[in-house]
């Protein structure tokens, strides 16, 4: 076995491992209280959904390299697809809120 043939197995599993470490330091910064009342967490929740599509992306890939699930291939492009336009929704909220609150 090559270690191209290793790394894509072994890659959507490391990948779903920090996707879940990702996902318990959302939860912290959620459950923390902050100082300032005017804090906008908006784009970060958006952020959070993107992350649980990615979770749930990682989770079909996994499960197809085992064995357990034949989705087809180009189901992936649909995850990255949605995963990119909340990426971009994010952004264009947090630039508005820049916009309307920082100028």
């Amino acid at each position: 076995m090559s270690f191209g043939d290793s790394l894509a197995i072994i890659a959507p599993w490391y990948n779903l491992m920090f996707a879940f470490i990702a996902i318990l330091l959302f939860i912290k910064l959620f459950r923390t209280k902050p100082h300032h009342s005017e804090v906008y967490f908006k784009s970060w929740k958006v952020i959070f959904i993107a992350m649980l599509i990615f979770v749930v992306e990682e989770a079909i890939t996994v499960a197809r390299a085992s064995g357990i699930v034949t989705f087809p291939q180009h189901i992936n492009g649909y995850f990255e697809l949605a995963i990119t336009a909340l990426i971009i929704y994010a952004l264009l909220l947090q630039r508005e809120y820049a916009r309307k609150h920082l100028m």
